[in-house]
């Protein structure tokens, strides 16, 4: 199914220049990984501390498109620059899961957002990562399968955050947004375990 993560190729190849000036200036793939979570925090501490305040809001769709971007460049580092490592590929799936959850769980403090649709949305994407993981574990390759995987969450979220930060408030709007995204999270986990269970045995 479509996702917007069939566009990382592109978006790669936007990035490929900084990408070979970081590492010809010695930045690792480790570092950019870890720069990225620094930021999610930072934005979701700000986010959790000042809920519903214009500024924390209007500044998450441009701390989400950066993260994006540090997301690709740490794998370009990694596969391009001969950076892999195991470490590396710990803190590459710990960090996309503590991200999102530092990110979008603040916004189940919001009164006029129904809290347990967001909590249940974050929790779908724990586990959807990890299925994506598991396909490894069972000798396929790590699943992204949509329709709705890690830059799809974070199109949803900053399109809310620009919506609430312009005083769009209605409950029945984030209800149907959220409840949208919960429905697709768990269509997203069912697609990515048939797809790996479907590529181990076509090996």
């Amino acid at each position: 199914m479509p996702t917007i993560y069939q566009l990382k190729s592109r978006f790669q190849d936007l990035l490929r220049p900084v990408c070979r000036s970081l590492a010809a200036n010695g930045v690792t793939a480790n570092q950019v990984t870890l720069a990225a979570l620094g930021l999610s925090i930072g934005e979701g501490l700000l986010l959790w501390i000042f809920p519903g305040s214009f500024l924390p809001l209007i500044l998450l769709p441009l701390v989400l498109f950066i993260r994006m971007g540090l997301n690709a460049i740490d794998g370009m580092l990694a596969r391009e620059h001969d950076q892999k490592s195991d470490l590396g590929a710990v803190l590459n799936e710990l960090g996309d899961v503590l991200s999102d959850a530092a990110l979008y769980l603040p916004f189940a403090l919001l009164p006029f957002v129904d809290g347990p649709i967001v909590v249940g949305l974050v929790v779908l994407a724990i586990i959807g990562e990890m299925t994506g993981v598991i396909a490894v574990q069972i000798g396929a390759s790590r699943r992204y399968d949509g329709p709705f995987g890690k830059s799809d969450r974070a199109a949803l979220f900053g399109l809310c955050g620009l919506l609430m930060a312009f005083g769009l408030t209605a409950p029945l709007l984030y209800q149907i947004l959220f409840g949208a995204g919960l429905a697709l999270s768990a269509v997203t986990i069912f697609n990515r375990a048939r797809a790996a269970i479907r590529e181990k045995q076509s090996a």
